[in-house]
């Protein structure tokens, strides 16, 4: 759904899945959104990674629900809206 929705994310087949942003202070903006949504996420820009790489990291686990994933996928959707990601 998040790709659908016109996020670009990376590292397809594991639990750790990039949401590529770009931009560091508009990856450390939507990480402080989503955890005031009860959704900790990091964001990491340079030097962690290369500059214009800047990206949010998403880990998933067997422990969470299907609500769980589902709600995290909706508040990336409207939180990326209304930063103009989307």
């Amino acid at each position: 759904r998040m790709s659908d929705a016109g996020f670009t994310l990376a590292g397809e087949g594991h639990a750790i899945i990039p949401v590529m942003l770009g931009d560091a202070r508009l990856a450390s903006l939507m990480a402080e959104k989503m955890l005031a949504r009860g959704i900790y996420v990091i964001g990491f820009s340079y030097p962690v990674v290369p500059k214009d790489k800047a990206r949010i990291r998403v880990q998933l686990s067997a422990a969470h629900s299907t609500e769980q994933v589902n709600y995290a996928v909706d508040s990336f959707i409207e939180v990326g809206r209304e930063l103009n990601v989307l």
